[in-house]
């Protein structure tokens, strides 16, 4: 008898876990469209503003795409205004292979803090993490969500070990613990701990707190975001 009870409890603790988990996705999907259709509304005259700057200053494309791992390993192309050179792969492999410092950083944070690649406007955006806004578009069609991991792509997933399919559960954010959480100053492993931290955690509140402070970041401390 108290077998029997045991198993009904454990059952009943387990169709509440799928409930929450269901409200929490259908809220997630909700706050997702309905925030980036009144980001991409308001800001359309900022879109337009930095498209002119970039066709100005650099030329076409103004538009970056780049093959981004997503849920369950999906491909997509994650936007992005472009905010380096047309010819910055092959910077990049020249800088690399003449500089061993910065190879040596590069493989560390699968970036440089000094990025002679980025275009002057494309230096601005990435500073005030305006180059972003594009993948609003993203989460719209719903391949992305607002608060989520980074999105990674498919030369980074072995730094993430065992702990890559917590990462492919997962929709990547344009924002997240990482961004909010002084992302320049975090190594990648940190940076993969914090991802875990959100799988693990991940609640209405927490998107929302993670939410208000992108704002705060953004507004006053772009080191952060």
């Amino acid at each position: 008898m108290l077998y029997a009870y045991d198993s009904s409890v454990k059952q009943e603790l387990e169709l509440r876990k799928v409930r929450h988990f269901r409200s929490y996705f259908v809220f997630k999907r909700t706050f997702d469209i309905v925030f980036s259709i009144l980001v991409l509304f308001f800001l359309l005259p900022a879109f337009a503003a930095i498209s002119l700057c970039i066709l100005i200053s650099d030329g076409r494309p103004v538009f970056y795409r780049q093959k981004r791992i997503g849920r369950d390993g999906r491909v997509f192309d994650c936007l992005k205004f472009r905010t380096m050179r047309r010819d910055a792969d092959r910077l990049l492999k020249e800088l690399l292979d003449r500089n061993p410092v910065l190879l040596q950083e590069w493989r560390a944070c699968q970036k440089l803090r000094d990025d002679p690649r980025i275009h002057p406007i494309g230096r601005f955006l990435r500073v005030s993490s305006l180059d972003e806004l594009p993948q609003f578009v993203n989460v719209l069609k719903g391949e992305m969500s607002v608060v989520g991991p980074r999105p990674i792509v498919e030369d980074e997933m072995v730094r993430y070990g065992e702990r890559i399919n917590d990462y492919l559960l997962m929709k990547p954010g344009i924002t997240g613990l990482w961004q909010v959480s002084g992302r320049n100053d975090t190594s990648y492993d940190q940076r993969v701990g914090l991802d875990v931290h959100y799988f693990q955690n991940r609640t209405t509140w927490l998107d929302l707190k993670i939410v208000w402070r992108t704002v705060g970041v953004f507004l006053f401390d772009h080191n952060g975001c």
